[in-house]
């Protein structure tokens, strides 16, 4: 088991690394809504996001915008799991969900309670717990022979995975996590909310992650739960990220350093003790090349600058290490669909 529980966040990691969230999540999360005639740019607006934002493929939103929407439409919808279910999951749900395992003893006692309470508001899904040997695994068993959406799946683990998280004060990593449907275009997303190892197209739906951790206790109480529920569950999509992975640590070594001084990749690999091929073949194994790393920290960063300061979009061009406003223009086109003046303000719902 690893043992250390996550270091304070930085401010710049609260701010960027785990501060958006891919715009496919609020697609997915509207399409219930829509079909039930219910206004979807009203309920975006009030959340602080730009319908607009749904033309850029790349786009990103602030995860305190998607949160504010999460908690709008289950209050639209009067269903917290967002009409995947035949049977509505009523708001307030998830606040019973919390007062239900909060006095458990052990993540185990927690997660069994847990599972009871949403087979009794769901009833296309059933969450098992099973331990086989050093291993424990969650299998959703379903009603529906056919494979559900990729973002039901995503969101019962999530809500789990993420309370689990909460309950025992640290990131459970998963050894694994395979679901019954096909690979959604946002599997990149889940790479990092779950585990590098995605298996679609399974027989199965699950997570596996060392049984050691069903051991651990309960470190949560009453007093902490009430801040808690402030922001549950749409803060899982941040909060519990990986943050053991390779890309996680490059991301926090260059986070540290200005983006003009980042090391090119023989540097890097010298820095993480690596050879060079040695690093290539690890990041070839979790997905993306250092390039795209980069390409993502500077468009987090520039994401967290234009929505939370007021510099201009010179300043943050060149606090991102590029040389003129014009090269940061098209990078960030590239990076969203949109340019940085419209994405600010669309970001604010303008």
């Amino acid at each position: 088991m690893s043992s250390p529980g996550p270091s304070p966040l930085s401010a710049a990691e609260r701010g960027a690394d785990k501060g958006t969230i891919s715009i496919s999540f609020v697609e997915e999360a509207l399409v219930a809504l829509r079909a039930r005639g219910i206004d979807a740019d009203a309920l975006l607006e009030h959340a602080g996001i730009s319908p607009e934002l749904l033309n850029a493929p790349q786009a990103r939103v602030a995860s305190s915008h998607y949160a504010a929407l999460w908690h709008s439409i289950a209050q639209a919808m009067d269903d917290e799991f967002f009409g995947m279910d035949s049977h509505r999951m009523r708001a307030g749900s998830f606040t019973l969900l919390c007062h239900s395992v909060i006095h458990c003893d052990s993540l185990e006692r927690a997660l069994r309670r847990a599972l009871r309470f949403l087979r009794l508001v769901l009833d296309d899904f059933e969450g098992v717990l099973l331990r086989e040997g050093d291993s424990a695994r969650v299998v959703l068993v379903e009603r529906c022979v056919e494979p559900r959406r990729a973002f039901a799946y995503g969101t019962f683990l999530i809500i789990l995975h993420g309370l689990a998280c909460w309950l025992v004060g640290r990131r459970i990593p998963l050894d694994h996590a395979a679901f019954r449907c096909l690979e959604p275009s946002y599997s990149g997303e889940w790479r990092v909310l779950f585990s590098p190892d995605l298996r679609f197209g399974q027989a199965e739906t699950e997570i596996v992650f060392p049984a050691d951790y069903l051991g651990l206790p309960n470190v949560q109480n009453e007093r902490t739960m009430k801040v808690f529920l402030r922001s549950a569950p749409a803060n899982f999509l941040v909060k519990y990220r990986n943050s053991d992975g390779l890309v996680a640590r490059i991301r926090r070594l260059l986070r540290d350093i200005p983006p003009d001084a980042w090391p090119d990749f023989e540097t890097l690999a010298q820095q993480m003790h690596f050879s060079p091929s040695t690093l290539r073949r690890h990041l070839l194994e979790e997905g993306p090349s250092y390039q795209a790393i980069k390409d993502d920290l500077r468009r987090d960063l520039a994401i967290s600058q234009l929505c939370h300061s007021d510099k201009s979009v010179l300043d943050i061009a060149l606090d991102l290490g590029f040389a003129e406003a014009s090269a940061f223009h098209r990078a960030f086109k590239k990076w969203t669909g949109a340019r940085p003046g419209e994405y600010r303000r669309a970001l604010a719902g303008q």
